[in-house]
């Protein structure tokens, strides 16, 4: 099996070199660069293939919510974790809308953050549906009617089953989960997963959830 490939990416070294301590031991990670700042991560993404970035919020010349935007519209792009000391920002989760995969504390255990590369890596978001609401729930009121029309349109184009599996998503459940819920196979749960993302112009099973959150999907159910 291939080592993870990862890039680190925060403006202070302390931070970098602490994370490269903490990460560098793992047999199946390889830290592959550092980036001080979202413009100087782009660079190195596009120079380097990480598999996975982690990426700081806050930053000089260009943040990680406009690095993460840039680079999830990449072709072939990286798994973006954010790193942050806040887990109710609303900046955080504008980072989740733009394609990031989860996030994680600064000073989460070591095994906590190692287990975060791992899940993304392996296609699962690091995102419970606990944590989910709790972003939702300090999310800046303003907009948010016209957010939930918004999403409730967006809903509107996905076909019945797409929506019940969406409406699965956003509950946290796995692909395996779902399944026994709804009675089908996992091979079709993907597909599903797919043609919605596919449909809506999403690029992971976090915004899917976030797009079922604001549409109050879970709240009706």
């Amino acid at each position: 099996m291939n080592a993870i490939r990862l890039l680190l990416v925060d403006d202070d070294p302390l931070v970098r070199s602490g994370l490269r301590f903490m990460l560098g031991g793992a047999d199946d990670v390889e830290i592959v660069g550092e980036a001080a700042d979202g413009e100087e991560a782009l660079t190195r993404a596009a120079a380097l293939r990480p598999d996975v970035v982690l990426m700081d919020i806050r930053m000089p010349v260009l943040d990680g919510l406009a690095a993460t935007e840039r680079l999830r519209a990449r072709e072939d792009a990286p798994e973006v974790v954010v790193l942050t000391t806040f887990h109710a920002d609303e900046q955080v989760l504008r980072a989740l809308r733009a394609g990031a995969a989860g996030f994680v504390l600064k000073d989460a255990s070591p095994a906590d953050i190692l287990g975060a590369v791992r899940s993304v890596a392996g296609g699962d978001p690091v995102l419970s549906p606990a944590v989910t609401r709790q972003l939702m729930t300090h999310a800046a009121a303003s907009g948010r009617e016209a957010r939930t029309a918004g999403a409730r349109a967006r809903v509107g184009e996905l076909a019945e089953r797409e929506r019940e599996v969406a409406l699965e998503v956003g509950r946290g459940k796995s692909n395996a989960q779902i399944a026994a819920t709804l009675y089908m196979s996992v091979p079709t749960v993907k597909t599903h997963v797919s043609r919605v993302m596919t449909k809506l112009d999403l690029n992971n099973r976090v915004q899917i959830a976030l797009l079922v959150h604001d549409a109050g999907l879970l709240d009706e159910a």
